[in-house]
């Protein structure tokens, strides 16, 4: 898991929790995506499976950006300008 250090060490914390739910949005997606690429003959378990993660994505997207509301705007930039964010 990827790492990001905050502007000032009071907000590390709160960086920590956002990126960890980024990170973790990120795995769902590319299992979202994989299931999205599935044959028609499994079309019905890829609807299923699209929509666990599917779900998943939303919930764990929802928690990073309940942390980056209580972050400062220069740390959440510092996030938005990280491999982490523009890789994935």
């Amino acid at each position: 898991m990827k790492k990001i250090t905050a502007v000032k060490k009071k907000n590390q914390s709160l960086v920590n929790k956002a990126v960890t739910w980024l990170n973790k949005y990120h795995i769902s997606n590319d299992a979202r995506d994989l299931a999205s690429n599935t044959n028609e003959k499994d079309f019905d378990d890829e609807c299923k499976t699209w929509r666990k993660y599917n779900r998943l994505c939303e919930k764990q997207w929802d928690k990073y950006t309940e942390y980056l509301e209580e972050l400062p705007k220069y740390e959440i930039k510092e996030i938005e300008k990280s491999e982490l964010y523009l890789t994935n």
